[in-house]
């Protein structure tokens, strides 16, 4: 008996021992599902962005890089995308094709998953070659030459070249600014060609003569003496200038002291004249461009963002702000509407993404009701803008 009752007991202590080993395996799968847990919540979508922070573009990839970073912050502090914080890193390209095709894969080692970029044109242009090999979703708040967008996973902000320059003559046009209109644009330039080309097709139709288009280089533009004699000696009423700001601060300085003096108007190139080194803001006076933002706009949308980037920065948002700010607002819209999460592939997200971009509407600075076109160009109404007094002021 007592050598059964033993038998007995050590039988308990083995079952016992078995059930202790076999109720330690929930206790691990918890510890493994917690380990998941802890990192799907540590997922996060990451955005790139490129744009010139050094160089002769600076003033518009700084503005760019400012802008997203404020969004990205009110973005992440409500939530983030779908329940998802946001990753950011923004690399340097100084306005250069070559540069900022190192700078995307750059982002891409990094492990980005949306652009939202290039800044300007000509990089924008190279990038999107290679977004599209990838099929990732890319969005450009200022690249404005036609073939940034020439391929389906790519999207835009701002109007196109051609919009630029048709909706510049049909400004002039309807407000009867001028009928001779003299331009100085620059032929190696896609951007600057791009407009000039598209203006002089719509200017027929506003019944404005050009009487004179004379044009520069990129190796030569720093003397503009011949162009603005051609132009003041034809009795142009209205320069056009569809470049870039340097350039034109240049252009300006060179027309006051040969004492001509017509009406300055350009398109969104110009956004950043007021913040060239050693220009005398007054030349500036009066001169209008073609902008979506006005940043002494009375809505609050605007003076919110105002405000913040004043307080960030110490500065005023131009237009290139506006078009970022709005483009992480368009990303978080799509990627909501495609139901994106972290985990997928950067093609399972461009894909997602471009089907989305065919359906949502989004309300931002630089348009109410904004939505896009298969084609990747965006649907809004234009703005302009003139200098008064050494800011912006909306027209």
């Amino acid at each position: 008996m007592k050598k059964a009752v033993s038998m007995m007991l050590a039988l308990a202590l083995v079952v016992g021992t078995l059930a202790g080993c076999g109720s330690s395996a929930p206790a691990e799968s918890s510890s493994e599902a917690a380990t998941e847990s802890t990192a799907e919540a540590g997922a996060t979508f990451k955005i790139g962005g490129i744009g010139p922070i050094t160089g002769g573009a600076a003033v518009y990839g700084t503005a760019v890089k400012n802008a997203q970073e404020i969004a990205v912050e009110e973005i992440n502090a409500a939530g983030g995308i779908n329940g998802y914080q946001i990753e950011l890193k923004f690399e340097d390209d100084e306005h250069d094709a070559e540069k900022a095709v190192n700078a995307y894969n750059t982002l891409k080692d990094w492990g980005m998953q949306v652009l939202m970029g290039t800044v300007t044109s000509a990089p924008c242009v190279a990038v999107a070659e290679k977004t599209h090999e990838d099929n990732m979703f890319q969005i450009t708040p200022s690249g404005t030459s036609v073939p940034c967008v020439q391929y389906d996973n790519a999207f835009r902000v701002c109007f196109s070249d051609p919009n630029q320059g048709s909706a510049s003559a049909i400004y002039m046009g309807t407000n009867k600014l001028a009928s001779k209109v003299a331009v100085i644009y620059d032929s190696s330039d896609v951007y600057s060609s791009g407009i000039y080309e598209n203006f002089a097709a719509e200017a027929k139709n506003q019944g404005i003569e050009i009487v004179v288009a004379e044009s520069f280089t990129a190796d030569n533009k720093t003397d503009f003496t011949i162009q603005l004699q051609k132009a003041k000696d034809s009795g142009a009423e209205l320069l056009f200038l569809p470049i870039y700001y340097n350039e034109a601060a240049l252009i300006l300085k060179q027309a006051d002291t040969m004492g001509f003096k017509p009406i300055i108007f350009g398109c969104d190139g110009l956004d950043g004249i007021l913040a060239v080194e050693d220009f005398d803001k007054a030349l500036a006076e009066d001169v209008m461009l073609l902008t979506p933002f006005a940043a002494d706009a009375e809505d609050e949308a605007t003076k919110s963002f105002v405000g913040k980037f004043n307080e960030k920065y110490n500065d005023t948002p131009n237009q290139f702000a506006a078009d970022a700010y709005d483009a992480m607002y368009i990303i978080k819209a799509a990627m909501e509407e495609a139901n994106c999460t972290p985990d997928m592939s950067v093609d399972e997200i461009g894909t997602a993404m471009i089907e989305a971009m065919k359906t949502i509407t989004v309300d931002g600075l630089t348009g109410a009701g904004m939505t896009w076109t298969a084609d990747g160009e965006v649907n809004k109404a234009p703005k302009a803008v003139i200098i008064k007094d050494g800011v912006y002021k909306a027209m």
